[in-house]
């Protein structure tokens, strides 16, 4: 069964005449009436009475015209959401990613990328890392932006994905800073130190529970709070509730300002890349624009 033909079958209900209706749906006369036999056929029934004048239809037509109808507006319908949702689709990017790094290296990049997205619109995915992946892996995504380090395992195909390296971070620890600057709980003392932690799904608790069990120059270490948000573990810190291991990107602010201080040396900071991935296939022209951006950053 083909669309033009329940077309022609309500255009010939709305004229009643067959040499009208051809007109109409620019073929001619024998053209329609055997689209209308096709339709007939697929029915199993005949819709319209033979040799009256004007056109009759059949009982069968009558019931089969507002099927018809609604089969009709349905299918055009979904024609033009489809055409619509193509249209706002070439305009959008869609961007798979942690709470943390949204809004920290992520926000940081749109701002260099808010002239090349500035009349399309970005989509932002929160998802833990694995989830970050498969909605990549699922073409849900056309991006995604994840931590990378060797305690982290990103399994994406390199025959099927490519990356680029858009930021280089690191979890500092940190703690309140007393009335002179200096840190409430130094690492470097040997006293036992509160310390915040992350959830155990969260690529930074992987990240700092690596660094600590390859760390046996650490003061005794009295877990205090674990939580899996990394905003929430900054404002702990911030009210001197123990050392959290943080983004440096997300603290320098509150580091330079006097309100956290660096709580341990170099030698106790997480070094680890932030990396950007994309499918091997061709992506929208805004998709590869953007892709084009990040590999020059």
């Amino acid at each position: 069964m083909q669309l033009k033909w329940l077309e022609d079958f309500v255009t010939l209900a709305e004229t009643l005449s067959f040499s009208r209706a051809a007109e109409l749906r620019h073929v001619t006369h024998p053209a329609f009436g055997r689209r209308i036999q096709a339709l007939e056929g697929w029915t199993g029934m005949e819709l319209v009475e033979r040799g009256a004048s004007p056109v009759r239809l059949t009982a069968a037509g009558t019931l089969f015209l507002d099927t018809a109808r609604q089969m009709v507006r349905g299918l055009e319908g979904a024609r033009d959401e489809l055409h619509a949702a193509a249209g706002r689709h070439a305009r959008t990017v869609t961007i798979a990613t942690g709470r943390t790094l949204a809004r920290t290296v992520l926000a940081d990049w749109l701002v260099r990328l808010h002239p090349l997205v500035r009349d399309a619109q970005v989509r932002v995915l929160t998802r833990s890392l694995a989830d970050a992946v498969q909605l990549l892996e699922r073409n849900e995504a056309d991006f995604t932006l994840v931590y990378h380090h060797a305690a982290l395992t990103v399994q994406l195909d390199g025959r099927q994905f490519a990356h680029v390296t858009l930021a280089s971070e690191k979890l500092v620890p940190v703690c309140r800073a007393d009335a002179r600057g200096a840190p409430v709980f130094p690492l470097q003392h040997a006293g036992t130190v509160p310390l915040l932690t992350y959830g155990p799904t969260l690529a930074m608790g992987r990240l700092q529970e690596d660094f600590l069990a390859h760390n046996t120059r650490l003061p005794p270490l009295q877990r205090c709070i674990e939580c899996d948000s990394a905003d929430a573990l900054a404002e702990y810190a911030l009210k001197g509730l123990g050392v959290a291991w943080l983004p440096w990107s997300m603290v320098q602010a509150d580091c330079k300002a006097g309100r956290l201080a660096l709580a341990g040396t170099k030698s106790m900071e997480i070094r680890f890349e932030v990396r950007l991935y994309r499918p091997k296939r061709r992506l929208s022209p805004l998709g590869e624009a953007v892709w084009q951006s990040a590999a020059r950053a």
